[in-house]
């Protein structure tokens, strides 16, 4: 695997992983009033925009990262559509 690979399939894991406790605390507390829902929604949209971009170069580390992401991101928006409006926010 060249170099350049490593280091993209690293940062993909860096970046994918930081979303790892942010969706697990807003499963675990449904609390999503630190949460902005243009935020969450504009960068969901970029990441599967990545995701394609990605996919239309072959670039697996790009792929897999934003695959991974955009299932993170998707699952954190829903609880924010979802709680945030059982709460009125």
């Amino acid at each position: 695997m060249p170099f350049s690979e490593l280091i993209g399939y690293l940062a993909a894991t860096l970046t994918t992983c930081s979303f790892v406790p942010q969706a697990w605390h807003t499963f675990r507390t449904r609390d999503v009033s630190g949460i902005s829902l243009g935020m969450y929604s504009v960068f969901t949209a970029g990441v599967a925009l990545w995701l394609a971009y990605g996919l239309a170069l072959g670039a697996w580390p790009i792929v897999i990262a934003n695959a991974i992401t955009l299932m993170l991101a998707s699952a954190i928006l829903g609880m924010k559509l979802l709680y945030g409006a059982r709460r009125g926010g």
